[in-house]
């Protein structure tokens, strides 16, 4: 015993040996900030952006889209399946514990039962059993399993968060186009009827013969190409309605709206951001956890070269009783 537990110290001891190349970030080139620099420029990076258009209309569609949008849903439930994977890959470092029980019971024929006197037919047997394994993580494979998994779960997390961003973009870019094609068609409604009281006035001069049947028709053809604009319209608006309803996770239909095209002011982009944001894009962090990961799948790789060291012990019982 005295020997087994040196062994397990010694054991222990070389534990802090990690097989593999540790991940450091590649350097950038990349200047401090832009050309120009303004002292406030800082407090809008964090910011919900949409909800500087004002408009309680967009942000309740935003809200909507973020609650019951498929994909979203997915990208959360694929968060929490990698944390999990963290937690089963870093049990390794503790002890296993199992155990097993069985319990049978046989019959033999009576002609055998009558060839062995005092002999029972019917036979019961139970066992229990208890077993604990402990793997020595020796050469750090279970640390750069870990490793790799934790960042996988990183890179799943930036994944949500690449597609809560592109969703928010497609809404705001979808409802935006949306109301600039209701003003469109609202302009088109206009233009057909100053059209049609043109054609009226034309006719009518036409009648008193102070202008001729050629201008009669080309105004009347002006007339006829602005109501064929305005089904086109009503179609293109219907579509982005439904296309819309999909990002809201809800069935196609009509979509509420607030403010007109004209009264949306696009957000300011102030000067003097730092470089250093383009690197906190959600697609950018993936890739870099990605690279951490496979860098940590490395030393599990390396680690297969070399002897697994497990402690294990397996205490039993078996009876007829």
């Amino acid at each position: 015993m005295r020997k087994l537990a040196i062994l397990i110290i010694a054991l222990t001891t070389v534990t802090g040996c990690t097989v593999g190349p540790d991940y450091v970030r590649p350097e950038l080139d990349t200047p401090e900030d832009w050309r120009f620099r303004i002292e406030d420029a800082a407090g809008t990076v964090n910011t919900e952006w949409w909800e500087q258009f004002n408009d309680p209309v967009l942000d309740a569609l935003i809200n909507q889209a973020l609650l019951n949008n498929k994909d979203v849903r997915i990208a959360a439930a694929r968060v929490e399946e990698f944390a999990a994977r963290v937690d089963i890959t870093r049990a390794g470092f503790y002890p296993q514990i199992g155990y097993d029980g069985t319990a049978s019971r046989g019959s033999i024929s009576r002609d055998a039962a009558s060839k062995l006197p005092g002999t029972s037919r019917i036979n019961d047997s139970y066992m229990a059993a208890l077993n604990v394994g402990w793997e020595l993580d020796v050469w750090g494979r279970i640390r750069r399993a870990t490793e790799a998994a934790r960042a996988q779960l990183l890179a799943t997390e930036e994944g949500r968060r690449t597609v809560i961003l592109t969703l928010v973009t497609s809404v705001a870019s979808s409802y935006i186009n949306l109301r600039s094609l209701d003003q469109q068609l609202q302009i088109a409604i206009r233009t057909l009827d100053t059209r049609g009281k043109s054609v009226e006035l034309f006719q009518t001069q036409f009648e008193g013969g102070v202008v001729s049947a050629l201008e009669v028709a080309q105004i009347r053809s002006e007339y006829e190409q602005a109501a064929v604009r305005i089904p086109a319209l009503e179609r293109q608006i219907a579509l982005q309605e439904n296309a819309l309803s999909i990002l809201l996770g809800s069935n196609p239909g009509n979509i509420p709206r607030g403010k007109t095209i004209d009264a949306f002011v696009l957000p300011q982009v102030p000067e003097g951001l730092p470089s250093e944001l383009l690197a906190r894009r959600p697609d950018i962090r993936l890739a870099e956890q990605d690279l951490i990961a496979a860098n940590a799948q490395i030393g599990v790789a390396r680690s297969q070269y070399f002897p697994t060291i497990s402690l294990s012990g397996l205490f039993g019982y078996a009876s007829t009783e």
